[in-house]
């Protein structure tokens, strides 16, 4: 594996595993290809431009003209697909995006990396296309079937159903991954954890929906890194491979043990309403990636979270360039 297409680099996850290959591999040449939405973040990889083996090309992957030219021209070993709208309450107030970025988007991926015949093909997608769990159920595993509940996941399910349909119609060699909630560094402050670190430092108030018993199972993003990168490396197309934590913890527990960890008092706690259709329990088996991919998540939670904490504390430029708008000025952060 050695020229690496990846969409969406300068997002969360995406940033976290551009940084991953370059480290991990000294043969491999990434290329990053970002619309720089207002998720994606220059600053993530600022320190990378001079890296010979790291190339940023700026561009919308629903851009069918400019994705055929890039697949076409750059002999790619392979193509890992992080690009998407991610956010829940945003795909509430409008789908719009979401079906162009995440269903089209991938529809256009899918044909130019057909005509180019890209060896290996990897969409990163969600446990929230399988839907919600009641308190007794298992995890969900590949098998379950998609279910989902929101704009956002309904969009990234039939992403899903594209990328499968490509493998079974034309024999492209498709990989899907499904991961659990992620946390770490570089996560922009919408999701609950970066919001409610970068709200307690700053004594604002940490808008908990309902009554905070929704369960989310959480994954360090290095862990869904490493996972994503061994379904690269190792996995057999035309699988489904989950990515899980096998840390269920409650909102309302999460955000506790963030106001612990910055030192914080719970005053400042708000309960909001809840979301529409939010999700009760998210939670996946990862059984099937440990034992075909030689995977297992080794970051406990509470280790993963106080660093993520430390990282937002330590990182105050970064986080004040998100919160004011800054990192879209075109101005690299120094």
């Amino acid at each position: 594996m050695k020229r690496i297409l990846i969409t969406g680099g300068c997002g969360f996850i995406g940033a976290n595993f551009v940084r991953l290959q370059l480290s991990d591999y000294d043969n491999v040449e990434v290329t990053n290809l970002d619309a720089l939405t207002y998720a994606g973040n220059p600053d993530n990889l600022a320190d990378l431009a001079d890296d010979p083996r790291y190339r940023f090309v700026q561009g919308d992957i629903a851009d069918r003209a400019l994705v055929a030219t890039l697949l076409g021209e750059g002999d790619f070993d392979a193509l890992v697909h992080f690009a998407a709208e991610s956010h829940v309450d945003r795909s509430i107030d409008d789908a719009a995006p979401f079906l162009r970025t995440n269903v089209l988007g991938t529809q256009v991926l899918l044909d130019a990396a057909r005509a180019a015949k890209v060896p290996r093909y990897v969409q990163v997608s969600t446990d929230e296309v399988y839907g919600t769990l009641a308190p007794d159920d298992p995890p969900f595993t590949e098998s379950t079937p998609l279910a989902p509940n929101s704009p956002y996941a309904a969009s990234k399910a039939g992403a899903d159903l594209l990328v499968r349909a490509a493998y079974h119609t034309h024999g492209f060699p498709t990989i899907i991954t499904r991961c659990s909630n992620n946390y770490g560094a570089y996560q922009f402050p919408e999701k609950l954890i970066p919001l409610f670190i970068t709200n307690a430092f700053a004594d604002q108030a940490l808008p908990v929906y309902g009554d905070g018993r929704q369960v989310r199972d959480w994954i360090h993003v290095i862990d869904h890194c490493r996972g994503v990168d061994a379904a690269l490396r190792r996995g057999r197309p035309g699988m489904v491979y989950n990515f899980g934590g096998r840390s269920e913890r409650y909102n309302i527990d999460v955000t506790r043990l963030v106001l612990e960890l910055t030192g914080k008092p719970e005053t400042l706690i708000r309960h909001v309403t809840d979301r529409l259709g939010h999700d009760r329990r998210y939670a996946v088996d990862c059984s099937f990636a440990e034992r075909e991919l030689n995977w297992e998540p080794t970051v406990t939670f509470e280790a993963g979270l106080a660093e993520t904490v430390n990282w937002y504390r330590t990182n105050t430029k970064w986080v004040e360039r998100v919160r004011s708008g800054e990192y879209r000025s075109g101005q690299p952060m120094v």
